[in-house]
């Protein structure tokens, strides 16, 4: 025991050393709670039944669904302020304009407004799963069942949020939704109505991704960076690197799109392809070695 009271001793005086170079860039705020994983599940819970009454929990009926709405937005008003609040006091210097307890509250209140149009948008993404799969079977069977409608339940919800300014908690949660469905949206992307992603496991949307309306993902997309600017001190810049998706895109499995490049609406890029340069509407790209070989 004196051995593990040794132990334990030095790896204190260690773990605490504040002059330990590697340790200097991480965070500390004495006494500040972080935002943390398992309050915002519990608020994706609590959206989720705002957006889609009884797919996700107990069933509600249309005598009681006023009352049920409203419990659950005065829940998730005090939960989400809790959680912004300990968001701006950890990072603020990721928030410098909103830093008291007040603007939490406020920003919980902006976020609720926003509560309709996010479910409209995400009611356009259910049927646009749902008219561009022939397995689906109703659009009940795609809120249920499909993990592309989860990850942009997060996403949607994440936008708004980073939208407000709140910082760290859209990333969290659109990590919620890496984890659980493979499909890795960040919050800062753009992504217009009627979007669909087919199967999903594998996709990457960047930051800067701008997608316009009725544009469809198939698994393994990625609409990621080709590269960054450095500033003088070796930083990258956050400027925009990522793909401008036009309306009525397809882009099916495993294609790898770099860039700040635009894909003309009405557009098809065929499966694993390798595209880092703008093509115009109406294009269909594919691999030239697969075209030459069916020649």
């Amino acid at each position: 025991m004196a051995q593990l009271a040794d132990i334990i001793k030095k790896n204190i005086e260690s773990l605490t050393c504040c002059e330990q170079i590697e340790y200097k860039h991480i965070p500390r705020r004495e006494g500040q709670a972080l935002p943390n994983m398992t309050g915002l599940k519990e608020i994706i819970a609590i959206l989720k039944d705002i957006f889609f009454p009884g797919f996700f929990s107990e069933s509600v009926t249309n005598t009681s669904m006023q009352r049920y709405l409203g419990i659950q937005m005065e829940n998730l008003n005090s939960l989400l302020t809790e959680q912004i609040r300990n968001g701006l006091h950890f990072f603020s210097d990721q928030a410098p304009d909103v830093l008291d307890a007040g603007d939490a509250e406020a920003l919980s209140l902006s976020f609720l407004e926003k509560i309709p149009a996010i479910k409209r948008l995400l009611c356009t993404d259910v049927q646009a799963m749902f008219d561009n799969d022939p397995a689906a079977k109703s659009t009940g069977e795609v809120i249920i069942c499909y993990p592309s409608i989860q990850a942009m339940i997060h996403y949607r919800v994440a936008h708004e949020l980073l939208l407000l300014g709140i910082p760290v908690l859209p990333r969290i949660i659109t990590e919620i939704a890496h984890s659980a469905t493979g499909i890795d949206i960040h919050p800062g992307a753009r992504i217009g109505e009627y979007f669909s992603i087919d199967h999903g496991t594998g996709v990457v949307i960047g930051e800067t991704v701008i997608i316009g309306n009725h544009v469809s993902l198939y698994k393994g997309v990625t609409l990621g960076a080709k590269n960054f600017v450095l500033d003088e001190c070796g930083n990258p810049l956050n400027l925009p690197r990522h793909p401008i998706i036009e309306d009525h895109v397809v882009i099916y499995s495993n294609a790898t799109v770099l860039g700040r490049i635009t894909i003309g609406h009405d557009s098809v890029i065929g499966g694993n392809v390798w595209l880092t340069n703008s093509v115009p509407p109406h294009s269909r790209v594919i691999q030239q070695k697969a075209a030459s070989n069916e020649d």
